[in-house]
């Protein structure tokens, strides 16, 4: 169910990415992005260590039946949160200013923080009680938001963009927050009402068997590494935000450009590499109660399986993803948002597996509970990418930022791994979950390139023909898959008769 509604989702999400980078241009996206790391800021801060906590202590007091825990642990993560929500709100509300000028030295951002700034307390209850659901593995109800939240983003923008773009950058980029907002309340009103109904069918009551003051504790103990991890990660994602078009100006860009390229790697070709990870990132999610119930009870096997399983399917997705990438970036960045990506997509599409198998290793560290080996995954990341971005963007623009990106992802995954194997063994074996998919995606991607060269781009057009060069590209693929026994053909029917 999540990976269906993370699919509709990122479907619609570029629908509305494409709408507004033809009604904002280039450099409109560049002042929204720059924008967002202070939502994911106010994000970490407020609940994002609190749903993964929320989902993991969820899942184990239902193992242990002890319902009446549950419900004691959402209450006190939600009130904790909404107050963080709140204070970050008055924080951001009266701060817009001062930040607008020190930290992103462009005032035009002064109206769209003010308004995003609303949506915290909204955001923080909303995320806690989407956890609660996850932790129960009732996914219905969190797929179903994300879906309908999506919407109600979308058609927010689409009444109120004739009013607001044609006064300018600063108003277009209001809009989109408004959008933000407004999804934000949506999304806690749907979540609360299910909550009750979910609570009252399923006679999910009973006494709690720890005080509030044990509650606290466990709460706490958990999501202040996780609220750490991410805040760390914020706050440098946002000093990388701000560095960026500031160090291609030292490239030799002008502002205007800086921003310009800034928003099409960002809002444009970013977006398009993560897109096939709605499915990663729903095992992910769905990881983390599995995991935490299975060391619980010390089922270490059931671990071992499941990071093996995870791990090679991501390493499957994201070789698949890399060859549509490099050999087709400059046609996706024509047909999806009619500007010049190419460059930036082929170098980011060499990311993919490993972006890919990072968010895997998310999942299964946290449901084991490495919450500050995550913290500091994160600092070394983070610090490898400020480096080449503050060192090296000015001399060789932003291809630099993108190899201290993938370098800074190549070191997380090995530490990660080595991580893992000390809790569990695991079986990743090179020739099957690396040298093949990588092999069946170079023959995918040089077939789908020569059709598309000869056949599909002259007889039907470039959007058209890049569609059936996609699915020429993934048949050739998932065939070369079965065919080499990288994925047998009795998991996929099984995995079939399971859905049916």
């Amino acid at each position: 169910m999540l990976t269906a509604a993370g699919v509709i989702t990122r479907i619609l999400g570029f629908v509305y990415r494409i709408y507004m980078s033809n009604l904002v241009g280039a450099e409109g996206m560049g002042l929204y992005q720059l924008i967002m790391p202070v939502y994911a800021l106010a994000w970490s801060i407020s609940c994002a260590g609190f749903n993964t906590t929320v989902s993991k202590l969820t899942a184990q007091e239902r193992a242990r039946g002890e319902y009446g825990n549950m419900g004691r642990m959402l209450k006190q993560s939600v009130v904790i949160t909404t107050l963080l929500g709140f204070a970050l709100t008055a924080a951001l509300y009266f701060g817009a200013e001062l930040l607008a000028e020190y930290f992103f030295r462009d005032m035009r951002v002064v109206l769209p923080l003010q308004i995003l700034a609303f949506g915290f307390p909204f955001m923080a209850a909303g995320t806690c009680m989407r956890g609660y659901f996850i932790g129960l593995q009732e996914a219905k109800i969190p797929a179903v938001n994300q879906v309908l939240e999506q919407i109600v983003r979308m058609v927010i923008v689409y009444v109120l963009a004739a009013q607001f773009v044609p006064r300018g950058l600063e108003y277009a980029a209001a809009v989109a927050v408004i959008a933000i907002v407004g999804e934000e309340v949506f999304s806690f009103a749907f979540t609360f009402v299910s909550y009750k109904i979910f609570k009252k069918r399923r006679r999910l009551v009973k006494k709690p068997t720890l005080t509030s003051r044990q509650t606290l504790g466990l709460i706490m103990s958990m999501a202040l590494p996780l609220t750490g991890n991410r805040v760390a990660g914020s706050l440098l994602t946002a000093v990388e935000n701000v560095m960026i078009p500031a160090r291609l100006q030292q490239y030799g860009l002008s502002a205007s450009e800086a921003i310009s390229e800034f928003g099409r790697i960002t809002g444009m070709a970013v977006p398009l590499i993560f897109f096939p990870t709605a499915v990663l990132t729903a095992l992910s999610v769905t990881l983390v109660p599995a995991v935490a119930e299975a060391a619980a009870s010390g089922n270490y096997r059931r671990i071992s399986l499941a990071t093996s399983k995870g791990l090679l399917f991501a390493s499957v997705t994201g070789m698949g993803a890399a060859a549509l990438f490099v050999f087709f970036s400059h046609e996706l960045g024509m047909a999806i948002y009619n500007q010049p990506i190419g460059l930036m997509l082929q170098l980011l599409g060499v990311m993919a597996p490993f972006i890919y198998m990072s968010i895997i290793m998310s999942g299964v560290l946290n449901g084991l509970g490495c919450q500050l080996f995550i913290f500091r995954n994160a600092l070394i990341s983070s610090s490898i990418t400020i480096a080449f971005t503050f060192f090296a963007v000015p001399y060789f623009g932003l291809p630099a930022y993108i190899f201290g990106w993938l370098l800074s992802l190549v070191v997380v995954i090995a530490l990660s791994l080595h991580k893992i194997r000390q809790y569990v063994d695991y079986d990743l074996p090179l020739v099957g979950w690396l040298v093949k998919p990588l092999a069946g995606a170079a023959l995918a991607g040089v077939l789908a390139r020569v059709f598309a060269n000869r056949v599909f781009m002259d007889a039907l057009g470039l959007r058209v023909g890049v569609a059936v060069s996609i699915v020429v590209l993934f048949a050739v693929y998932f065939s070369m898959i079965l065919l080499t026994g990288v994925i047998s053909k009795r998991e996929v029917m099984g995995l079939f008769k399971r859905r049916l």
